[in-house]
């Protein structure tokens, strides 16, 4: 674990064994793999200071050694900040987590909308004095519930938008598909592209972006015929579970856009879990997000 304290806007981060084979510039671009201009700007504004002093950024590290990192200089929200209760399932100084509800965009899609969640968190740090440009740091749809995650200052968005290109950041849906699916556990490797027909739906295409969903069957519900799945993804393709799933013919319940039975409200997908190592602290987090739906969508797991 790395340890750090608040210092105003700063983290005081104090160097351990394992680093003091680094120079603060191979820290930043090859330990951390950050922007190479968030690098810049801070060599050139001489922002970061190591032991209280404006540092030789080739000198190398020692343990114990204390680095100051302007993580938290107030960045004016890109959003516009609007009130709404939120269930937070995790939070420290660099990330939150949210249970998302279902109805809600994950962020604005035009200038002038002001009800997604990404407003409601850019209001809810602001609420607790943090001047922040909040950033998700991946999406769930609209009618989608679950945990998603967001970033609270640039330079750990930054990490967590590589972890989650290289996998490193692990999400886990339940879903409830149509009819008896039979495998046990299957991985769906097949392209997705836009369908020209309609504006919103997606569809398997050998032209679209590559796509991969691993499933494992739960349990089969032979009175409703629907099966309880869970699902994990190596891409993050817009409705990717459920173009994937009706393509093998087990659309989600609810899912009326992609062939399911409108039997609920909304198709029954749910971000279960999320598990990274934090990219500061390097501590693994691991986050459980309750159901939200009333009546219940999906069935106790016991």
């Amino acid at each position: 674990m790395i340890s750090y304290k608040i210092r105003g806007d700063y983290a005081e981060l104090t160097v351990p064994k394992k680093w003091d084979k680094y120079n603060l510039e191979s820290l930043l671009k090859d330990y951390w793999k950050a922007p190479k201009k968030l690098v810049h700007d801070w060599r050139m504004s001489k922002s970061i200071l190591v032991n209280g002093n404006v540092p030789n950024w080739l000198a190398t590290l020692n343990e114990g050694d204390r680095i100051l990192f302007p993580f938290f200089t107030e960045e004016k929200p890109e959003v516009e900040p609007t009130f709404h209760e939120l269930e937070v399932l995790y939070e420290d100084d660099h990330v939150i987590v949210i249970n998302k509800p279902a109805g809600t965009d994950t962020h604005p899609s035009s200038p002038e909308q002001n009800h997604s969640l990404l407003n409601y968190v850019a209001f809810y740090c602001l609420s607790n004095g943090e001047v922040r440009k909040v950033r998700h740091i991946h999406r769930l749809d609209k009618d989608t519930t679950g945990a998603i995650l967001f970033a609270k200052h640039a330079f750990v968005g930054s990490l967590l938008d590589k972890m989650l290109e290289e996998r490193k950041v692990k999400r886990t849906y339940l879903a409830l598909v149509h009819g008896h699916l039979k495998q046990k556990k299957g991985t769906i490797n097949q392209p997705i592209g836009r369908d020209r027909h309609h504006p919103s739906r997606r569809r398997v295409s050998p032209s679209g972006q590559a796509a991969v969903t691993h499933f494992e069957k739960i349990k089969y519900m032979p009175t409703e015929n629907m099966t309880l799945i869970s699902c994990q993804l190596d891409t993050g393709r817009t409705h990717q579970i459920r173009v994937h799933l009706s393509s093998i013919g087990h659309p989600l319940a609810g899912d009326t856009l992609y062939g399911g039975m409108p039997i609920f409200e909304r198709q029954a997908l749910h971000a279960l879990t999320l598990e990274f190592i934090h990219p500061i602290t390097e501590e693994p987090i691991k986050v459980y997000a309750p159901f939200l739906d009333q009546p219940p969508i999906f069935p106790k797991m016991g």
